[in-house]
């Protein structure tokens, strides 16, 4: 019985071993999962959401190894690729990489970046902005944002939102993109730290910063029931945005 009962704990304890290292080689090199915090993606993401983030997207750094061990020869990447504007991306925050931020590149190397008069000007060339409905958000302050459909220079499309039009992200300088790095902003325009804001620790992220494309949402709770309510769980479940693809 003795005997019996060894077997079976050792073949419980490697099939555990077994679950965990194909989890962390799925993790590594294929999907990791996110969750968002802010609402500076509105309403292209909620806090709330939880999403898929493709690691194969741009190759491979030691960001994208658990925990950033320096396995992976830097700074650079191997099996590189690189971004598309308008991609919506995770990556290290530049000023401490320990920190995960999310935002959509709109600016690849050599480009010149500005915004003015709260519209985003890329080499010099204002982009497309259609007014659409507003967007009300009843989750964060019962607030009214206007929002636009914004149409980058390869024609991809997406939402952002805007609380003013004299807001201090609304007007900035010149940011000419260096060689090897992106310019990231949120597309909640007057509520994220990004590229934009001197303060924010984002500047121009290498790179080497790069985790992965963000590719669907496959869970999402307004957060309103706490852990123990057991019973309002599946009335704080945002049914529509599970799985979701994001643009």
């Amino acid at each position: 019985m003795a005997t019996k009962t060894s077997s079976g704990l050792a073949e419980t304890i490697k099939t555990l071993v077994y679950a965990v290292v194909i989890a962390l080689f799925i993790r590594t090199f294929f999907y990791e999962p996110f969750s968002i915090p802010s609402a500076s993606m509105v309403p292209t993401l909620l806090v709330g959401d939880y999403l898929f983030v493709a690691k194969f997207s741009y190759g491979y750094s030691r960001y994208s190894l658990p925990f950033g061990l320096p396995l992976i020869p830097g700074p650079g990447r191997v099996f590189f690729r690189s971004p598309a504007r308008g991609d919506v991306i995770v990556f290290k925050l530049p000023r401490d990489p320990s920190i995960d931020f999310i935002k959509r590149v709109v600016g690849l190397p050599g480009d010149r970046i500005q915004v003015k008069d709260n519209v985003l000007s890329i080499n010099d060339t204002p982009v497309k902005m259609q007014k659409v409905e507003p967007y009300f958000d009843n989750e964060g302050g019962m607030r009214t944002f206007s929002q636009y459909v914004e149409t980058l220079p390869d024609g991809r499309r997406h939402s952002i939102i805007e609380l003013g039009t004299t807001l201090p992200l609304d007007n900035t300088a010149v940011f000419t993109v260096p060689a090897g790095h992106y310019f990231m902003m949120g597309d909640n325009r007057d509520n994220s730290a990004d590229s934009r804001d001197a303060g924010s620790g984002v500047g121009y992220v290498p790179a080497e910063n790069l985790v992965g494309r963000a590719e669907f949402i496959f869970f999402s709770t307004d957060g309103y029931a706490r852990w123990w309510e057991i019973w309002k769980w599946p009335f704080t479940i945002r049914y529509d945005r599970l799985l979701t693809a994001i643009h």
